[in-house]
């Protein structure tokens, strides 16, 4: 049994990581959950502090991927009207048909809210929508950041309990 819960453990680790740039697939809940698969053995002791200071970590990163976009948006220049539209954009662009609607809808959603808010100002309508796709940017890095040091604790315990699991 732990050598299908190491396994499966190993795969939510992998695509935790895939995850990570796929804002569909919840990438870090992924890695978190392959952590958790690895302390379920009977040969790996459950460590209550790693894994709790693991899942804060994951709502604190969960809810900045959605706080960032908007911020960058907002350090730019944009108005509120700016971070409505990278929040609508990307919701709407995670479900759009369209490939990388998630890249684009934050995008276009604060380009085009700065418009309604000034239809005039088109330079800085753009340098906001511009702050929009830096901030998903850096949130997405974050995001697979955390994945690959998840991956790394993984890897590490499996090796301090190498004996035990094989």
């Amino acid at each position: 049994m732990d050598t299908v819960l190491l396994v499966l453990g190993l795969l939510f680790m992998i695509g935790g990581i895939l995850g990570s740039f796929l804002p569909v697939v919840p990438g870090l809940t992924l890695s978190w959950i392959g952590l958790l698969l690895l302390y379920c053995t009977e040969t790996v002791p459950m460590n209550y502090w790693v894994m709790g200071f693991a899942l804060l970590l994951v709502i604190i990163i969960t809810i900045l991927e959605y706080v960032i976009p908007a911020k960058g948006t907002k350090k730019y220049g944009g108005s509120s009207y700016g971070v409505w539209g990278t929040n609508i954009g990307l919701i709407v662009g995670i479900f759009a048909p369209i490939p990388f609607g998630f890249i684009i809808g934050p995008f276009v959603g604060a380009f085009v809210g700065e418009l309604i808010y000034d239809s005039k100002d088109h330079k800085r309508a753009f340098k906001a929508a511009t702050g929009s796709f830096v901030g998903f940017l850096a949130s997405t890095f974050l995001n697979f950041m955390l994945c690959v040091v998840f991956l790394g604790w993984f890897i590490h315990v499996v090796w301090e309990n190498w004996n035990g699991l094989f």
